[in-house]
C-alpha cells in the first residue's frame, strides 16, 4: 500500500520558507545562493520533521520473524512464544482508546533537485514526445527521468488494521498443526506495510525565499530586489513545467502577474510593501494546496 500526500510535515516546510531557516544567505547574496540556502534548509528541516519511529512495532516485527524462523525448524512451541511476544509488544498500543491505524517503523529522505531552466524542461518534454511518437519508449523515459525537483519524505508503517489479526490467525494455524498455512500468513504479515511519501517541491521553496529576500532589500537595493524577483519568477516557471499543480484558486499566471506588478512598483515609487504581502499570501495559499491526498 502506498500513499502520496502533502501532509502537515510538507505544509510546515512549504509554508515556512525563511522562517524555518537555520542558515541565512549572506548579504549581497546572488539569487543562486539564496536558492541553494533554501534547499539546504529544507533538507535539514525535512530530517527534523521525520516521523518518530515506534520501537514496539519494530520489536514486534522482529518477534514475528523469529516465529517464522522457528516454524522453518518445525519448532511449534518456539513459534507460538514468539507470536505471543510479538502481540505483547503492541498490547498497550492496541488497548488505547484512540489507537493509531499505522505505526511508523522506518523513514528516509530523498532529495532530487533539477538544475536547469524552464525552457530546458519544455525542450526535453517536446523531445520526449517525439520519441514516444516514434515508439522509442526507453529514450523518452530516460529523457524525462531528471525532470523532478523535490524532497520526498517516506515513512513505512505497520498497519494495525491487519497485522495483529494475522498474528492471531497464524497462532491458530500452529495449534491446528497447519504449519504451512501459519508460515504463509506470517510471511504476508511481514511483507504488508503502508508507505506514505510526503512530496515537497523545491522550486516553490526557492521562490518563497527569493521573494522574502527581495522584500527585505527593495528600498535600499532596487536592482538586486528585481534580480531576486526574476529568479523567483523562473522558479515558478520551473515548478509549473515540472507539473507541480495546486488546488488553490491562485494560479501560476496570477503569481507571475503579481511579481510583475511588484517589479513595476519597485522601479517606480517603490511603495511595494503591500504588494509584497499580497504576493506572499497568494504564494502561501498556492503552496498549501499543491497536493491533495492520493491513495
Amino acid at each position: 500500500m502506498k500513499r502520496v500526500i502533502l501532509s502537515t510535515i510538507a505544509a510546515s516546510l512549504l509554508m515556512g520558507g525563511a522562517l524555518y531557516a537555520e542558515e541565512k544567505a549572506p548579504q549581497n547574496a546572488t539569487a543562486k545562493q539564496i536558492s541553494d540556502v533554501a534547499v539546504r534548509n529544507a533538507k535539514g528541516e525535512a530530517a527534523n520533521k521525520q516521523v518518530k519511529l515506534v520501537q514496539e512495532a519494530i520489536d514486534s516485527l522482529k518477534a514475528a520473524h523469529e516465529a517464522l524462523v522457528a516454524l522453518d525448524k518445525n519448532d511449534k512451541e518456539g513459534a507460538t512464544e514468539a507470536i505471543a511476544k510479538a502481540l505483547g509488544k503492541l498490547e498497550v498500543i492496541l488497548s488505547a482508546k484512540d489507537a493509531p491505524k499505522f505505526l511508523p517503523i522506518k523513514n528516509y529522505v530523498v532529495v532530487n533537485e533539477f538544475i536547469g531552466t524552464s525552457d530546458g524542461i519544455k525542450a526535453t518534454v517536446k523531445l520526449a514526445q517525439q520519441w514516444l511518437d516514434a515508439g522509442k519508449i526507453q529514450l523518452a523515459r530516460k529523457a524525462l527521468m531528471p525532470l523532478t525537483s523535490e524532497i520526498d519524505i517516506t515513512t513505512v508503517s505497520l498497519p494495525l488494521v491487519s497485522y495483529p489479526d494475522a498474528l492471531k490467525l497464524a497462532s491458530t494455524y500452529i495449534h491446528s498443526d497447519k504449519i504451512e498455512m501459519a508460515k504463509e500468513v506470517l510471511t504476508i504479515a511481514l511483507n504488508t506495510f503502508d508507505e506514505t511519501t510526503v512530496v515537497i517541491p523545491l522550486p516553490l521553496l526557492k521562490a518563497t525565499d527569493l521573494i522574502a529576500a527581495a522584500s527585505e532589500i527593495a528600498k535600499k537595493d532596487k536592482e538586486r530586489a528585481i534580480v531576486y524577483l526574476e529568479a523567483a519568477s523562473e522558479s515558478l516557471k520551473i515548478a509549473q513545467a515540472l507539473g507541480y499543480v495546486s488546488k488553490s484558486e491562485v494560479t501560476y499566471k496570477a503569481l507571475q502577474e503579481k511579481i510583475d506588478e511588484v517589479k513595476k512598483e519597485i522601479r517606480g515609487k517603490n511603495k511595494a510593501e503591500k504588494l509584497f504581502e499580497s504576493l506572499k499570501e497568494k504564494l502561501a495559499d498556492f503552496k498549501a494546496k499543491v497536493f491533495s491526498p492520493e491513495k
